[in-house]
Parts: structure tokens; sequence; C-alpha cells
């Protein structure tokens, strides 16, 4: 008889584990209370993704004429159209993502759902009496929220999620942005380029301050940053916003989690709408994982094995909701998705599958964008690693020239010696789609020499691979 997996959440994870189970002759029983894709379809990747590709056509257009193409009349953004744009593309993959869920045999359950004894969730829906269900084997992909700040709680209207900033049916004349990570650094490009004056605040010492991004992207995106007139204040953290007639009077402070060495740049900001950027908040809290004996620590992460099984044999946990030491990215968990599958679903004559972060590639839709995987300098450097590194510029292609997107560069790090290419940090045009070479060479440790020696199409953008790696080897032809 086929084992029962019940799965919650129908995000990254918690879709490709689906599908995989039922690939592999499991009886599944997807769960999602809000809409089949998660965060990253619904709030996060997708959206944000349309939004950007809305702003690069307007970028585009207002340099129209320098490129030989004129335009008559005005230029303007429509944020109506582009909001209904992104909703018509939002259902047509829901819609996909139904069908295929379907086609494979899965039973969706629509509904907020609670594990209230061992081998037992139920699914609590408005319209309907609550729905029992038995499981053989648990995944949990619940997610994330993003996080409340108590000194300046999201009131929806003048203090934003990042949620809310994907549902905005007007363009905002001035933003402040608390937190230069990821999400607020892409959507300080993509209000930047649609007329929003736009202002970052974060508590670290430079924008993207992450393990995974080498530094060196982090002050060239400062620099692309400065030229788009989106002001930074680094080092720098939000005390506490007071509501006025109009917008918002956002006060500053020194940041705690840094050494300063200069005054505060700018005591207030004068802003429209604050948006609050700061990270993710789990949803461990109202699964009912204290009846089946699963723990979390302090932040509502769920601890996991390599294997990501909990400390209940059958009860696994993918995607956010295990935390950023698992790495909090939606293609993170669908991998996450597959491994826990074919876990779950394992005969006892066969070893599980271990979950491998070494090789994953981090994808920044800034403007340019950024591309990471591997060791940063910094990291290497820690880890008394003998490294080599070289960087070559975009605009040392001639393809980068013909779409007159010039800005960026490429790091390459080997280890010395071996020859390994151990990270590779790339700012620039279509980095992120670039990075997929690099991490094939870093996942199946090839050597800079590898590379050097693969013939790269011309002219292409891929070339900045080829480029980078003669330059590492000490014969440079372009870079």
């Amino acid at each position: 008889m086929a084992e029962h997996i019940v799965i919650i959440g129908a995000g990254p994870g918690g879709y490709v584990a689906a599908l995989r189970s039922a690939g592999l002759g499991a009886q599944v029983t997807l769960i999602e209370k809000e809409n089949l894709g998660g965060t990253c379809l619904n709030h996060g990747c997708i959206p944000s993704k349309i939004m950007k590709n809305s702003a690069d056509l307007l970028l585009n257009c207002l340099k129209a004429e320098g490129m030989g193409i004129k335009i008559s009349g005005t230029i303007n953004p429509d944020i109506g159209i582009l909001m209904q744009r992104k909703e018509k593309v939002l259902e047509g993959q829901r819609k996909g993502l139904a069908g295929l869920l379907e086609k494979a045999g899965v039973n969706i359950v629509m509904g907020r759902a609670k594990i209230v004894a061992p081998n037992k969730v139920e699914v609590i829906c408005d319209r309907e009496d609550p729905i029992s269900l038995g499981y053989d084997k648990l995944i949990i992909a619940a997610g994330t929220v993003p996080m409340n700040v108590s000194e300046f709680p999201f009131d929806h209207t003048s203090i934003l999620s990042s949620n809310d900033l994907l549902s905005l049916d007007y363009i905002p004349k001035s933003l402040t942005i608390v937190g230069g990570g990821v999400i607020g650094c892409e959507f300080a490009f993509i209000f930047s380029a649609l007329g929003t004056k736009v202002t970052i605040v974060e508590a670290m010492d430079r924008v993207l301050p992450l393990p995974g991004v080498d530094e060196s992207c982090s002050k060239l995106l400062l620099r692309e940053m400065k030229k788009r007139k989106i002001k930074v204040f680094t080092d720098t953290i939000v005390a506490r916003a007071e509501h006025k007639s109009e917008g918002l009077d956002v006060f500053l402070d020194v940041s705690p989690f840094t050494k300063p060495t200069g005054k505060l740049k700018k005591k207030t900001i004068d802003t429209d709408v604050m948006a609050v950027c700061i990270g993710r908040s789990s949803l461990a809290k109202e699964l009912g994982l204290e009846n089946i004996g699963v723990e979390t620590d302090k932040n509502g992460w769920i601890a996991v094995n390599d294997y990501l099984q909990t400390r209940v044999d059958n009860v696994y946990a993918i995607g956010d909701i295990i935390g950023p030491a698992h790495i909090m990215l939606a293609h993170v968990a669908y991998h996450e998705g597959l491994v826990a599958a074919e876990n779950a679903c394992v005969q006892t004559d066969r070893p599980k599958t271990a979950m491998s972060y070494d090789a994953v590639p981090g994808a920044i839709f800034t403007m340019p964008e950024i591309g990471t995987v591997g060791l940063t300098e910094k990291q290497a450097l820690e880890q008394h690693i003998d490294i080599e590194t070289a960087v070559v510029n975009f605009r040392s292609l001639g393809k980068a020239h013909a779409i007159d997107e010039i800005a960026g560069e490429a790091k390459m790090i080997v280890e010395k010696g071996s020859g390994k290419v151990i990270g590779v940090h790339m700012t620039g045009p279509h980095a992120t789609d670039l990075i997929a070479e690099a991490t094939l060479a870093v996942r199946n440790g090839l050597t800079a020499t590898d590379l050097a020696h693969t013939i790269h199409a011309h002219p292409t953008l891929a070339e900045i691979m080829g480029e980078v790696s003669l330059k590492i080897l000490g014969t440079p032809l372009h870079g």
C-alpha cells in the first residue's frame, strides 16, 4: 500500500515535494492556506520581476533616442496597468501549477493546517467543518512572512511590508526603505526607475551585507545607486517613525551593530511612505508542532539533519521555515523539496539522500544584476585557503557596448595550486543568468583552465567567464 504523505505549504519547496512524492508512488495531500506557489509566486520572486521588467523597459524608452529610436509624446509609468498585468501573470502561473499537481494525482486541500497529534493533521477551512487527515510521513513547508518591528509596525498604508509594495495602486513621490539587503535593494532600483525618490537605511556598514556576497559587489552597487540618485545611509538604524498630515517623519540613530567612525549624516527623513525590508518571521507557531514534539529555536526555525528530517523520524521540514542557516532562497527550497520527498519515500534497502549547500547560486535583481556562487574572498581568507583572484570589467565585452550596459565586473576566486574555482561574484547585465556556468564549475570542482579552454560564443555576455579565467591564469586577452 502506498505511503500517505501530507505536505503543509504549497510554495516552491512544498509543491516540488508533492510532485516528486507523487512521482515516486506516494499518495500525496498538499495543504495551502492562501494561494498555490507560496511567497515566491504571489509575494516575492515573480511579482517583483514583473515590476522590474516594466522598470527596465521604462529606462530603455527614456534613453531610446540615443539608441536611434525616436518616441513621440511623454513616457510615463502606469501603475494600474502594471498591477493588472502582474495579476494576470500570477493567475496564469497558479492555474498552470494547479494543472501540474492535478495531473500528478496530488490532492489539494485549501485551509490552515494544524498538527493535532502524531500522524494527524487538521485543516481549518473558512466555510467548512475542519478536515482531519492522517499521514505516514509529514513534510512541513509552511514558509515565513515579512518581519514586523514593534517600534514601527506595519499599518499597510504609510508603513509597508514588501508584500504591500507589490500591490500599490500609486507611485509614491518618496520612499524610505529600512534594510539594504536583497529585497530592499531590488525595490530601491525598481521604484527609483518609476520616478520615486528613494532612500535606503542600512544598519550594517554596506548594502547587501550578506556573508555570501563579496564586498566588491556591494561597492559597485553603491556606485550605481549614486548614479541613480538613490540615497544610502549605512551604519544607521530607524529608531521610530511618526505620522503627520502627509507622510512620515523617520528618525534615525547610530547603528549598534557596527562601529561607525562618524556622526549621523542625517537625523530625520521626510518621506511619503516607509517600507520595512529587514527579514522574515517563521510561521511555525501556528502549526501545533508541540503536539508531536518538534522543537524550534528562539526565532521559530525548525531544526533538521542532513536529510531534512526533524527530531521526529517521520517528519521533515524544508524551505524558509528551517531558517537562514540553510539559505532562504526559492531555488534552494525546490531542491530541498526533491531531497525530502525522496527521503520520505525511501525504501529500507536504499540509502537516504543528503542535502548539499556547497554550490548555491545567488541571484539579486538589482540594476545591474548580481550573481554569486561559492566563497567570497573574505570567507576564503578566513578559512586560511591560499587563493588567487582576478577581476574583469563588463566594458571589455563588445556585447556589453552593443546593448549599452557596460557597468559591472566579474570576480573569480581560485584555490592556488589546484586552480579550482571556489567562488565567482559578478555584478552586471544578466549576471543572474551568467552565474549558472560558475555554479557548474564550483559544483564539479572545475579549474580556471577548464573554463578558459571552453569556447564561449561571440559576441555574448557569457564571454566574461572566459575572460576572467584567462586573467587569473595570467594570460588575459581583452580583460
